[in-house]
């Protein structure tokens, strides 16, 4: 049993002195990473950009609801224009 106990005693600081180790030890200090830090910079400015490409994409989703509309308009005065049979030479 003492063998055993000994032998997972130096697996654990052997670990514990490893990057693995390392990170564990600095997430569980309340530490953070500068490589997550500039990860999370970098995915926070993507977000950011995203956001900003996907307002623009509303707004042009909204002049071309405009368009349609007027389109659709446009559609039903020539509708009425043909149903009375007036044509462009009639007066």
């Amino acid at each position: 049993m003492i063998p055993i106990v000994l032998f997972l005693m130096m697996g654990a600081v052997g670990v514990s002195f490893s990057p693995l180790g390392r990170a564990v030890g600095r997430r569980l200090a309340g530490g953070k990473d500068p490589d997550t830090q500039s990860e999370v910079e970098e995915l926070r400015a993507e977000v950011a950009e995203l956001r900003r490409e996907l307002d623009d994409m509303h707004a042009r989703l909204g002049e071309l609801d405009d368009v349609q509309n007027r389109l659709d308009f446009a559609e039903r005065l020539l509708a009425q224009v043909k149903a009375r049979g007036i044509g462009a030479g009639d007066t």
